[in-house]
């Protein structure tokens, strides 16, 4: 076996390029190793006749590996991880936020971290670095608790939509402050009363910060 497949990762993948006039098409094949064989090309690769392709074999990056990395970088910064994704071709896409503010300078410096810890020549890949966008769907407890007391967009999986204040979050649900209209016994007009709304996360589609433009 040749020295670079003798340690795979659990999972690799097979790159076909093919030649269409001016364009390259590409595809990828992923491919799980069996503990102790390998397969060779003609058992991956079946096609019908024609012109082989070109197949390259690289290696699929583990995300824990990544967020590996990425934690360490930020163990002693005011930033934190949101979200990482590693496409089948590879693509790493780093997603961090902070309780005050991410700078463009916080995102170079990761991505050139990261870079240090990969290997180009043995896992080739592209990196994509960049902070959460204001108007993006919550995706961890920390980005609710920073938006504690602002005014957010929740959507259900039902389909309902609610704006108001975010009371409060934890773990397991948060409260949204909501205003309605009302009419009390004996009253000629509705007044506005505010209401607590409590969620499980479960239950939502996706909770925003609302950006209002005056």
């Amino acid at each position: 076996m040749h020295k670079d497949l003798k340690n795979l990762p659990d999972k690799v993948c097979l790159r076909e390029e093919r030649s269409r006039g001016a364009n390259i098409e590409k595809n990828y094949i992923n491919i799980w190793q069996s503990p102790n064989k390998i397969l060779p090309l003609q058992q991956i690769w079946r096609r019908g006749a024609g012109k082989p392709p070109f197949l390259f074999l690289f290696f699929m990056i583990k995300k824990e590996i990544v967020k590996d990395i990425v934690d360490e970088f930020l163990a002693d910064s005011g930033n934190y991880l949101v979200d990482i994704q590693v496409k089948s071709d590879n693509t790493i896409v780093v997603e961090i936020d902070s309780d005050g503010a991410v700078f463009i300078d916080d995102c170079i410096c990761l991505s050139k971290f990261i870079e240090s810890k990969l290997d180009r020549g043995v896992e080739d890949y592209e990196l994509e670095v960049g902070s959460a966008g204001i108007g993006q769907p919550f995706k961890i407890l920390r980005q609710y608790l920073k938006n504690v007391g602002n005014e957010v967009e929740v959507l259900t999986k039902t389909g309902v939509k609610h704006t108001g204040v975010l009371k409060a979050a934890d773990a397991e649900v948060f409260v949204l402050t909501v205003e309605k209209q009302v009419k009390p016994d004996g009253a000629k007009r509705k007044v506005t009363v505010e209401e607590d709304l409590t969620f499980l996360y479960s239950e939502i589609k996706h909770t925003k910060y609302l950006i209002r433009f005056k």
